[in-house]
């Protein structure tokens, strides 16, 4: 997508996360975020994005400082953090040179899909919490999966122990289209892998839903139950599966 079009999505997402803030049960809990309560989830969301939107307008890195007190009106209180975002967004320029985190390119492009991406996993968090339905858009699952396959998973040692990867993986999405081939540290090749099939390179396949694949690396579900299939060498795609891939 375009910063535009990321844009675009991110009014939509930030939308729907201002209206379960507003009518969610702040106290409820929400699932795989530890105790997390909705409340600590808008008000992580909230500073998130002051805290990108500062990247964004300086390109500079900072401290992440969770402290802002969102005060009595949490969901007015987050419309102005996403608010604050947007218009950042907005008023740069995408190739501008920005600091990220991730082995993405160093520009501000970086923010738009990022803030896509930290809004539609945490709108389905705050769903969950207030047990409402939300199925996050293929398109943008497919996209999310890239990121953290392609951006976040270079860089995970920095963070976690990186994910097990014994042979050659194959990820595919089964409704866009989409596969990501991730190769055993120091293999920056696979034999044939040029001449053939990924598939067939590959020691394993594994392949589910845009949205199933994107919510397992971000460990909002669990394997078993994911409508995933896996082919091939089904412990070595497990101990990968198990991540973490995200910081």
């Amino acid at each position: 997508m375009t910063p535009d079009e990321y844009l675009a999505r991110l009014r939509e997402l930030t939308a729907g996360f201002a209206r379960v803030a507003r009518t969610g049960d702040h106290a409820a809990p929400v699932p795989c975020c530890g105790d997390w309560r909705l409340r600590d989830l808008v008000v992580h969301l909230g500073n998130v994005h002051r805290w990108a939107a500062g990247i964004v307008r300086t390109g500079d890195p900072a401290p992440q400082i969770f402290e802002a007190d969102p005060g009595a009106d949490l969901a007015a209180w987050y419309r102005e953090s996403a608010e604050e975002l947007i218009e950042a967004l907005r008023e740069a320029s995408p190739g501008d040179g920005a600091w990220n985190f991730t082995a993405a390119a160093k520009t501000k492009a970086f923010w738009f899909r990022r803030q896509v991406h930290e809004t539609a996993v945490h709108l389905l968090d705050a769903h969950r919490a207030a047990g409402t339905e939300y199925t996050l858009d293929p398109s943008i699952a497919a996209d999310g999966a890239d990121e953290v396959l392609l951006g976040m998973l270079p860089k995970v040692k920095r963070w976690h122990t990186p994910p097990v990867v014994t042979v050659p993986l194959l990820l595919k999405t089964s409704d866009t289209g989409h596969a990501w081939l991730i190769t055993p540290p120091g293999e920056t090749d696979v034999p044939g892998s040029r001449q053939a099939d990924p598939a067939e390179a590959a020691g394993a396949v594994v392949e589910g839903t845009a949205e199933a694949l994107d919510l397992l690396l971000w460990q909002r579900i669990e394997l078993d139950g994911a409508g995933i299939e896996i082919t091939g060498d089904a412990a070595a795609a497990k101990t990968f599966l198990a991540g973490p891939f995200t910081p």
